[in-house]
């Protein structure tokens, strides 16, 4: 089982890329970021772009696996995600990760801007847009007209990685929907419960994902929660956990301690 962390794009983007360098020399496996334009609006929080810091960590890193968890396609143009993931898959040598998700919370990340806001909207666009995303990383030629996106071209070049960077798709507890969609791609990245934002405890996790933890093929990244230790999620075959924290006063600081960073 791999560890990594994941943490708000938010605060100063400096030492969040000082944060990816320290937890790569701590050991850990990957760095992700989340992807928010605003998060919650009142709060008034200092987001920044999560595809610059990740360049920027991809600079300074040589070993940690990196990507956005998770980025949600619905309100990006496919073609160019695509080509910011290849971009970062390049300047890291072969280390981006895909996370891919519908978004939230749908009023302060996609009404604001006039995006569309309802869940089947969101989701029929996530799944076309990945069609396209998954085409161009692998260099391949794009003929697509769609419902919502429209593409004849062949972006060059490919993704570093073959045939192209995994991809793990968000799921959120009890929702069955999204494990379909992670079951076409590499792997599931389960997200906290709705009722109380908490992660999923060993055979929680094992109940709602089944099959997803004896699939070779399929990895399985979830958070840990506080209550039980990492090999406990080892034991029922989780492939990635990751730590993460939400934003707030002294996050960071606050989340550096926690990992034993300081």
């Amino acid at each position: 089982m791999k560890r990594a962390v994941s943490v708000p794009n938010v605060g100063d983007p400096g030492e969040l890329i000082t944060l990816a360098l320290d937890v790569e020399r701590a050991g850990w496996d990957g760095f992700f970021v989340w992807d928010h334009v605003q998060i919650y609006a009142p709060a008034k929080f200092e987001v920044h772009d999560p595809w610059m810091v990740l360049a920027a960590a991809a600079h300074v890193t040589e070993r940690v696996r990196l990507g956005a968890m998770v980025t949600p396609p619905s309100r990006r143009r496919p073609w160019q995600l695509a080509k910011q993931i290849v971009t970062l898959d390049h300047i890291s040598a072969g280390r981006a990760v895909v996370g891919i998700g519908l978004g939230f919370p749908e009023e302060d990340e996609f009404g604001a801007f006039g995006e569309a806001t309802a869940m089947r909207d969101r989701a029929t666009r996530t799944d076309e847009a990945m069609e396209i995303i998954d085409r161009v990383m692998r260099g391949e030629p794009v003929e697509h007209s769609g419902a919502h996106f429209r593409m004849q071209a062949h972006l060059h070049p490919a993704a570093v990685q073959s045939p192209r960077p995994p991809i793990w798709a968000a799921a959120t507890p009890p929702y069955r929907r999204p494990l379909a969609r992670a079951a076409r791609w590499d792997g599931v990245y389960v997200n906290v419960k709705l009722d109380d934002l908490m992660p999923l405890r060993p055979a929680e996790l094992r109940e709602y994902v089944g099959d997803f933890l004896t699939d070779p093929d399929l990895d399985v990244v979830t958070a840990p929660h506080p209550e039980h230790e990492p090999e406990e999620y080892e034991a029922v075959g989780v492939t990635w956990l990751v730590d993460g924290s939400w934003p707030g006063p002294d996050w960071l600081a606050q989340f550096r301690a926690r990992i034993g960073l300081d």
